[in-house]
C-alpha cells in the first residue's frame, strides 16, 4: 500500500484515548501512563511544577492529548 493513499482513519489524530494499561499519551508537553485501578483507570503523570497529578479519560481529551510529544515552544539555557 502506497503511504500517499493511506485511509483517513491511520492519518485523522484518534478522539479516544487507548485503554490499554501502561500505554503512553502526552497532554499538554508531558507524559501520562494509563494505570489500571480497582475502581477505573486513571490517568497519571505530573503538572507543570512536577508534583503528581492524576487525570480522567474525560480529562484528558478535553485538554487535548496526542500519542506523539508536540514541539517545545520553550527552550532551556
Amino acid at each position: 500500500m502506497s503511504t500517499e493513499t493511506a485511509p483517513a482513519a491511520e492519518t485523522d489524530a484518534p478522539t479516544v484515548p487507548p485503554t490499554e494499561p501502561c500505554s503512553v499519551v502526552w497532554c499538554g508537553g508531558r507524559p501520562y501512563v494509563l494505570e489500571a485501578g480497582a475502581v477505573r483507570p486513571r490517568w497519571v503523570g505530573t503538572d507543570g511544577r512536577g508534583r503528581p497529578e492524576t487525570l480522567s479519560t474525560a480529562q484528558l481529551q478535553r485538554r487535548g492529548w496526542s500519542h506523539r510529544r508536540a514541539a517545545s515552544r520553550r527552550r532551556s539555557r
